[in-house]
């Protein structure tokens, strides 16, 4: 089989740049004018720094750390979406891979062409989570929801043509408590030209997506 180039739009890398602030708290005190004022200061500390105090009660979350992207999905799976690829994938470098994995799996069977991204992304909050997800459904307008998974689903597909080769690429955001899983699924047919068809590619992205929020839940339980 002749070798054949890939179209420059399928290298772009799935590498959004994600930042989380951490609050903390800081205890300021005065100068203690009086014994008895050190004694209230001294008792109202004591209530502050009590377990049940509501106002030092941590926020709790859900999801503390990403899980191995690479190990959310199953070898069928992989071999079904990805005709050709290893099945181990290859994690993409994070800037912090406790908040931040992403894996991905791409080959070149034949002529069809296949990428898959998986990636899970841990926020502060369930709020910071839906935050951010309202904003990226917005961002990718022409898609719908998708039923049954996590809290909430969304997935897109689009058409791209680069110097004659079309390339059909499927998303699917999902947000499960304060984790956000994102599906990045394409494919290509460099004999034709021709992209796969918009189900073939939005039912393949939803899939992967549901196993790996599955992936996230169990690992939660670990």
């Amino acid at each position: 089989m002749r070798s054949l180039p890939l179209p420059l739009a399928l290298t772009a890398r799935l590498s959004p740049v994600v930042v989380l602030a951490a609050a903390g708290w800081a205890l300021s005190s005065g100068p203690a004018a009086t014994p008895a004022a050190e004694d209230r200061t001294a008792t109202q500390k004591t209530d502050e720094d009590s377990p049940s105090a509501p106002a030092t009660a941590a926020a709790s979350k859900t999801y503390a750390a990403a899980p191995s992207p690479c190990g959310s999905l199953g070898s069928k799976s992989i071999k079904d979406l990805v005709p050709g690829a290893k099945t181990a994938g290859k994690e993409i470098p994070s800037s912090d891979s406790k908040l931040r994995r992403t894996c991905s799996w791409n080959a070149l069977k034949g002529f069809e062409y296949r990428w898959l991204d998986v990636s899970f992304e841990i926020t502060a909050s369930d709020e910071a989570a839906e935050e951010s997800y309202k904003g990226r459904v917005a961002d990718k307008s022409g898609g719908g929801t998708v039923p049954g998974v996590g809290d909430a689903g969304y997935s897109v597909v689009n058409l791209s043509t680069d110097d004659g080769q079309q390339t059909r690429e499927g998303t699917v955001l999902v947000r499960a408590s304060n984790a956000l899983v994102s599906i990045t699924y394409s494919g290509s047919d460099f004999e034709s030209k021709k992209a796969p068809d918009t189900d073939d590619i939005n039912k393949g992205a939803i899939k992967a997506a549901k196993e790996a929020v599955a992936a996230l839940k169990d690992g939660q339980k670990g």
